[in-house]
């Protein structure tokens, strides 16, 4: 009887080993590790002791080890609680955007960061996992019916209330991805092209509303001085001046890590967050650069493979949701550092430094790791 146990336990945990995907580990990790050390040049070149209390690197380090353990947690637990708990999950979300608009602190008036003890935490990086996660829980149980347009409302309805409180705060590039997961998960849920069509049709006719009645003027300048930053070189459109700079000053192989012009000399006013991607074409160069579209390129694939192989409509959803947001984060980020798309202030996914960005991924792959491993489908 202890044999046949025995037995049965190590089949079973051979399963789970043989259904955990260690391609999408690997990747995700070597991507973070790209995170810490643009952390650490930014923290040298600021004149810091790397290691000091409270620089940014010994603070991408903390992060990054609880990303670690929030990956294996989320990854250990069944995701099927996630389909139990979505309403729950949902006010939760709310919640926490309203406690950030009451008690959130930020830069020039915005309420975009709680403080607990000696960390901070944007729950708007938050709620886009959460959303994730209802939005698969919704469409998954509709599969039939998302070619009627009810269906369809009903989903976009769900995304309403958080794009406005975060919008509220105002955080316009986060409201963005919420938009983009929601576009995402639609597309690759089935739902009718035709309703589709229509409903992003009404969303470019409603622009011109949203930036007369909805934007901030520093929004509009942001959005607009992409498209001419000589306009205003010691404005509006410095920053993205001086990204294209260190972008092509990189050449080739890149000046080396922790002896870029740009970094070093502070033209970059946000170069650890918004162009951080600036500092890594200049110190590690085209070749630097091209490595880490590799390793996004090959996370993309990784999640869209565990989320075409999932048997459960919430694992595929769940996976097009992730796939929809990092590709968006990554394609738009990139874009206003080479001066292709409009300043937003979105993250670069694992290389931006910031600590709630970090564990929501974390929560994300987790979550899909899980899938893999009830799944039983990854492979390598």
């Amino acid at each position: 009887m202890g044999n046949r146990f025995g037995d049965v336990a190590s089949r079973s945990a051979g399963a789970v080993w043989r259904s955990y995907d260690l391609q999408l580990t690997t990747y995700a990790a070597l991507l973070g590790a790209f995170g810490i050390v643009m952390a650490y040049v930014n923290t040298v070149e600021d004149g810091h002791q790397a290691l000091a209390e409270g620089t940014l690197f010994s603070r991408a380090l903390i992060w990054a080890g609880l990303a670690i353990v929030v990956y294996l947690a989320t990854s250990a637990f069944d995701y099927k609680w996630i389909r139990t708990f979505t309403w729950p999950l949902y006010f939760v979300n709310i919640a926490l955007l309203g406690m950030t608009l009451a008690i959130g602190n930020g830069v020039g008036g915005a309420a975009r960061w709680v403080s607990i003890g000696p960390l901070t935490f944007q729950f708007s990086e938050l709620a886009k996992i959460l959303m994730i996660g209802v939005l698969a829980s919704y469409l998954g149980n509709r599969e039939d019916s998302l070619n009627r347009l009810p269906s369809i409302l009903g989903a976009c309805i769900l995304i309403v209330p958080p794009w406005v409180l975060v919008m509220v705060q105002p955080d316009l590039g986060t409201s963005l991805v919420l938009l983009a997961i929601l576009a995402g998960m639609l597309f690759m849920s089935g739902a009718s092209l035709r309703w589709l069509a229509a409903m992003a049709a009404g969303v470019v006719a409603a622009i011109p509303i949203a930036w007369t009645y909805i934007l901030h003027d520093y929004q509009k300048e942001r959005l607009t001085s992409f498209l001419n930053p000589g306009a205003d070189t010691q404005g509006a459109g410095w920053q993205v001046l001086q990204a294209q700079i260190a972008v092509g000053s990189g050449g080739l192989f890149g000046t080396g890590l922790t002896n870029g012009t740009a970094s070093r000399g502070q033209f970059l006013p946000v170069q650890e967050t918004d162009f951080v991607f600036a500092v890594l074409a200049q110190e590690l160069g085209f070749i630097g650069a091209i490595v880490v579209f590799l390793l996004f390129t090959a996370l993309f694939w990784r999640i869209l493979t565990s989320s075409w192989r999932s048997k459960d409509p919430f694992g595929r959803l769940f996976g097009a949701g992730l796939a929809s947001m990092l590709l968006f984060q990554v394609f738009v980020n990139v874009g206003m550092v080479i001066g292709i798309m409009p300043v937003t202030g979105i993250p670069l996914p694992f290389i931006t430094h910031g600590g709630a960005s970090l564990l929501s991924i974390a929560i994300g792959l987790g979550v899909l790791q899980s899938v893999n491993i009830r799944q039983q489908r990854a492979e390598w």
